[in-house]
């Protein structure tokens, strides 16, 4: 027990000191897991959140914009879509299911989309899962002026069924662009932890048929998701679409399209991790400083401890272990700092996107980076216990004349 008492012992008596060295590896520690899963969650998540679709098909533009505008309900939509393409799109043999989307308005900030019912009652979210509806309530119906709302917006925006609102024009809350119609809440729905969390979904017509729209475009659609009957038919109609047409976009598959966007942002990742790496190499200074500025005080303690028998390698191990354990000590804090940063970091994507990390995931990095910095502080420690190793004893105990 001597050399843990030791160890213990010395942290006591500088325990200002070993507060902040800990407090900056913690914060080192829990920055590092917070940048990688982060970063790796949110591609995963962000890959694979199709809405059960493969495809999308809209105006004649860029993939990305078409892709975050129907799945994600994030851009502006590109332009619309005809309703003899949306018919011939929707009847095309190698399309399983077309569902159209209408945009252009909002409910004090959240999304209105148009769309038709068949969505909710006959497509997967996810493999296995459908859409359901929290008790009380049901989907609306093709030609009323009613909503479904998700479930993130119906929380934020306190909706409940029967409630009735007005839409207001634009993508933007606008309080002077409220529309004249009157939509009923006839259904909320339960949780998906996707993108359809934050929409507020209402009748295809009751989107285009509302007031202040543009009559010309009473027909038209902004973009239709597709599921295809196999692979081999986004080929084709890709070659349809985007080699041989020049007025639509098919952006297919969704989430390879999804992955280009991570790849565009790849260099914020990377930012983020080398001011991680910076602070930990900052933290692991810290304790090479903070033990190695007190060895002067240390050694008429360490001279006694060598006169009572411990031997030089016990001194040496004594500082060494003092340093692994300020960073055991921040390492063990980094994860309170951790659990705080990306439940922060993750309320925003949510709020932002619809998309839920999960806070409870594992990953290798959980113990990685934490025996990472521990090793790093031992290893910052290395000069200190050297010099603790070459204490001479006969000298540091002579009485000062």
């Amino acid at each position: 027990m001597t050399l843990p008492l030791i160890v213990y012992r010395s942290l006591r008596q500088h325990a200002l000191s070993t507060v902040v060295t800990a407090g900056g590896i913690a914060l080192a520690c829990g920055l590092l897991m917070c940048v990688w899963m982060v970063k790796t969650q949110a591609q995963a998540v962000f890959t694979s959140t199709t809405s059960g679709f493969d495809a999308v098909l809209g105006a004649r533009g860029s993939k990305l914009q078409l892709v975050l505008n129907a799945i994600f309900h994030l851009e502006a939509s590109p332009g619309n879509v005809a309703a003899a393409d949306f018919e011939m799109i929707r009847r095309h043999p190698m399309i399983k299911t077309a569902i159209p989307l209408a945009v252009g308005d909002n409910l004090r900030g959240f999304r209105l989309v148009g769309t038709a019912p068949e969505l909710f009652t006959n497509v997967e979210y996810a493999p296995g899962k459908k859409f359901t509806i929290r008790a009380g309530g049901k989907v609306f119906a093709a030609d009323a002026k009613e909503a479904l709302a998700g479930s993130f917006a119906a929380q934020r925006l306190g909706l409940k069924v029967g409630d009735t609102f007005r839409p207001f024009h634009g993508l933007a809350f606008d309080p002077k662009a409220e529309h004249a119609d009157d939509f009923t809440v006839t259904g909320i729905l339960e949780p998906t932890n996707t993108p359809v969390d934050r929409v507020i979904w209402i009748p295809l017509r009751g989107l285009q048929l509302m007031s202040g729209h543009d009559p010309k475009a009473a027909t038209d659609v902004s973009a239709v998701l597709l599921q295809l009957r196999t692979p081999m038919a986004g080929l084709q109609l890709d070659m349809m679409y985007n080699k041989q047409g020049n007025r639509l976009t098919f952006a297919y598959p969704v989430g390879a399209i999804v992955a280009e966007l991570f790849g565009k942002i790849a260099w914020f990742d990377q930012v983020l991790a080398l001011v991680a790496y910076l602070v930990a190499l900052v933290a692991a200074g810290s304790v090479l400083a903070s033990i190695y500025n007190s060895m002067s005080a240390r050694r008429r303690d360490l001279a006694i401890l060598r006169a009572l028998g411990a031997r030089r390698r016990t001194v040496f191990g004594a500082v060494l272990a003092e340093a692994a354990a300020i960073g055991a000590l921040g390492a063990a804090v980094g994860f309170a700092v951790y659990y705080g940063l990306f439940a922060g970091v993750a309320g925003v994507i949510r709020a932002q996107t619809g998309v839920v990390l999960d806070l409870g995931a594992k990953h290798p990095v959980l113990w990685i980076c934490p025996l990472a910095m521990i090793g790093l502080c031992a290893l910052g420690g290395i000069v200190p216990a050297w010099k603790a190793y070459r204490t001479p004893v006969a000298e540091t105990l002579a009485p000062v004349s």
